[in-house]
């Protein structure tokens, strides 16, 4: 199944972000489960959240991709959405 993680940062936290994002792309690279991933963007072009599309076997593993990602760890988010996603188009 395809799982899509919805993560809003906390405002005034991307000094957060870009502390964490090389341990953040090795978790990715690591995990051999994201399909697609990449940072919302502010009107002015700041990093301001994240979309990530995971394909894994169960909604508890996309909660344990989530978890341990390195921004959930270092607090940057203010909320993460994540929700069981159909491919359709693309």
């Amino acid at each position: 199944m395809r799982v899509a993680l919805i993560c809003i940062d906390k405002p005034g936290h991307l000094h957060i972000r870009q502390e964490n994002r090389p341990a953040h792309l090795d978790h990715i690279q690591s995990s051999g489960i994201v399909e697609m991933a990449g940072p919302f963007l502010t009107e002015s072009g700041e990093m301001a959240g994240s979309l990530v599309i995971l394909s894994v076997d169960t909604l508890d593993q996309a909660r344990d991709w989530a978890a341990n990602d390195p921004y959930a760890k270092a607090g940057l988010f203010q909320s993460v959405d994540i929700r069981e996603w159909k491919k359709v188009i693309g």
